[in-house]
């Protein structure tokens, strides 16, 4: 690699990096915002769990469309429509006072905004100016990024709530995810080698390809259950935190904590998938988050338990991101990543609705959130075993293009 391809392949991922970190770091702090908002507003938690579950959906819709744009156009033009649109949600969601509003501005419109500023833009970006045998530990790196957002913003959108109030906290996020503008406008564009490709398969028979492969199909069901564990404890968690009796920022540090931990995490997934089985070390993460979950229902809720739980939680968070694209990358190579990606994270997306949205409505219903942590049990444990056949061989094609 020349020097100045060498300085090319830096600049983008280190703007693919703090894409990733203001983009995911904005959103990974929302769930502070549910105490101070439904007392503010008089809503209920469903009220504030349904918007936000609408927005993991069309986070999750958005996204494969998202992703096929990137790829026909680049990531650039993308992320700033996405950028601006996510914004404007903020904002928006800082100010409204009905539940319609809500709905519109905290769900549909960041929803959009997210998808089409999402970090797996700017993953699927950086893997296209490494080699092959780079491309797990990249997306480990930018899966790392995003949540070194998450360790930043949490603390920092709770000071900001305390200073200034939530209404103003979410004006100055606004703000702040405008940067991703200018950081877009260092993503690479489509390459002459991949338009090339294009000619060699279209769309449509690259989605064809990817549905006829069981893996593809298992990978996709799998990821549901990654959405609804993530976004049922970004979103209540906090939540979960006072009705225990605790003090806020017990909530605060412990979303903090899954990031800063899960920056190990992502970079310990690349390393590994890079090494090792893709597929069986999803299936571990799986079935160690069941276990983990099952200490928390049966330990005593101590402030240790609660950051002890966020700090382990951490380390299996967003360590799927990695493995998941690298073996997407592996096996049908990178041309048409961020669209096929998008298609798997769609399924995310809907476990991510289910996630946030039914701890709504059973704690409303219950006054607790113990049915939907045994729920994250039972969905661990089948994810652990799905993953377990996925054929992780490169397609016959990838090596005769070759």
């Amino acid at each position: 690699m020349s020097t100045e391809n060498l300085r090319n392949s830096v600049v983008v991922i280190v703007a693919g990096c703090l894409i990733a970190a203001i983009g995911f770091g904005a959103r990974s702090s929302l769930g502070l915002f549910l105490e101070p908002m439904t007392v503010a507003r008089g809503w209920s938690r469903e009220t504030f769990g349904l918007a936000l579950a609408l927005q993991n959906l069309f986070w999750g819709l958005g996204l494969p469309i998202a992703g096929a744009l990137s790829d026909k156009l680049g990531a650039t033009r993308v992320i700033v429509c996405g950028a601006l649109v996510y914004a404007i949600g903020l904002y928006l969601m800082g100010v409204v006072e009905t539940s319609s509003m809500l709905y519109l501005s905290a769900g549909v419109l960041m929803g959009l905004g997210i998808a089409f500023s999402a970090f797996s833009l700017a993953l699927a970006a950086m893997v296209k100016v490494v080699g092959p045998d780079k491309r797990t530990i990249v997306l480990g790196l930018g899966t790392a990024a995003g949540s070194f957002g998450q360790v930043v913003f949490s603390p920092l959108a709770q000071g900001f709530i305390k200073s200034t109030g939530w209404s103003s906290t979410l004006t100055i996020l606004a703000f702040i995810v405008l940067a991703l503008v200018p950081l877009a406008l260092l993503m690479p564009s489509v390459t002459n080698k991949e338009s090339r490709q294009a000619v060699q398969q279209s769309l449509r028979d690259a989605l064809a390809e990817a549905f006829s492969h069981r893996g593809f199909v298992l990978l996709t069901i799998g990821f549901f259950v990654c959405g609804f564990h993530v976004a049922f404890i970004t979103v209540h968690f906090p939540a979960y935190v006072r009705d225990l009796g605790l003090d806020r920022s017990i909530g605060a540090y412990s979303i903090s904590l899954i990031g800063l931990f899960n920056i190990v995490g992502s970079f310990l997934a690349g390393y590994v998938g890079q090494r090792y089985s893709k597929g069986l070390s999803l299936s571990a993460i799986y079935f160690l988050r069941a276990l983990l979950i099952t200490a928390l229902m049966l330990s005593p809720k101590t402030p240790l338990v609660i950051l002890t739980f966020a700090a382990c939680m951490g380390v299996l968070w967003l360590s799927t991101v990695p493995l998941t694209t690298g073996i997407i990358a592996q096996v049908f190579g990178i041309r048409y990543m961020a669209t096929l990606f998008g298609i798997v994270f769609l399924s995310h997306q809907i476990g991510s609705f289910l996630g946030v949205w039914l701890g709504g409505v059973l704690y409303d219903v219950s006054g607790n959130y113990d049915g939907m942590w045994w729920a994250g049990v039972a969905l661990g444990l089948l994810a652990a075993v799905i993953h377990l056949p996925i054929n992780e061989q490169p397609l016959k094609r990838l090596s005769s293009a070759s």
